[in-house]
């Protein structure tokens, strides 16, 4: 399927690693021309090598260090893709996870600190490239977030509860600037992102697995298509909603998880 947005120009936040260098990966794929952020120049440079080696010809992948929780770095790394492209069509948000813990041993502090990285890296994102985005044709906001929005899931209070936030935002956002820009939101579940290979390698190493893929499985369990997902199907579900061929979704926030939530919506 021909997506139809080859030539235009998307910025992917915390995406030299991830679901958010999937989401990078597969716009490339489709011609579009991607500038990629992250806070580790080294892992950040790898990244744009990685994602250049798999994107179409014409396609370029411009990498722009920086920290979402900055001010400052947001508005530097949302006026980066207008001075390399001249413009900008498409914004996919994606962050880090807070630290995992039961509610009690939360402090106020890790509290805000969670908001700032999961919501106030969006919301100044979003607002600083609105104005381009609204002079784009195609101009699309997707925000990766988290299938724990849709059910909490244990020892993850940080994230199931601000997280939230952003769905909240991202349904207000549909509304509001439509119907120059379309808002949308995917809820991964558990996919094989490098701190899932960590997890089963340590697992391995403690004796807790016979191997890598017996942790692959154990992760799986529960979930009805019987394995975790790749990265790069949800990204090529970004790349999807980033073009005209998504042009009636707007304000829908769509699991990724393989049917493993039991939520009915």
């Amino acid at each position: 399927m021909d997506l139809r947005i080859q030539g235009n120009v998307a910025l992917v936040t915390a995406s030299s690693s991830g679901l958010g260098k999937a989401s990078a990966k597969a716009l490339a794929a489709e011609g579009v021309h991607v500038v990629i952020n992250g806070r580790d120049e080294s892992r950040l440079s790898h990244a744009v090598e990685e994602i250049a080696d798999v994107a179409a010809m014409g396609a370029e992948v411009v990498g722009h260090p920086g920290d979402l929780t900055e001010p400052t770095d947001v508005d530097e790394l949302v006026t980066r893709p207008v001075e390399e492209f001249g413009h900008l069509d498409h914004v996919v948000t994606s962050a880090g996870g807070p630290p995992s813990k039961p509610f009690l041993e939360t402090t106020d502090e890790e509290w805000y600190d969670a908001y700032d990285l999961l919501v106030m890296s969006v919301v100044r994102t979003v607002r600083a490239a609105v104005p381009e985005l609204r002079d784009s044709e195609a101009g699309t906001i997707i925000n990766i977030t988290s299938a724990s929005v849709k059910e909490a899931i244990d020892e993850l209070v940080l994230s199931n509860s601000v997280r939230m936030s952003v769905i909240g935002l991202e349904k207000t956002l549909a509304n509001e600037l439509g119907p120059e820009i379309r808002a949308n939101a995917v809820l991964p579940g558990t996919h094989e992102t490098p701190r899932i290979e960590e997890l089963v390698e340590q697992g391995v190493e403690r004796g807790t697995y016979d191997s890598y893929e017996a942790g692959l499985e154990d992760w799986a369990d529960g979930i009805p298509l019987e394995r975790i997902g790749s990265p790069m199907e949800l990204g090529q579900l970004v790349a999807f909603l980033s073009s005209p061929v998504s042009a009636y979704l707007n304000g829908v926030a769509i699991p990724v998880d393989g049917g493993a939530g039991a939520s009915n919506l």
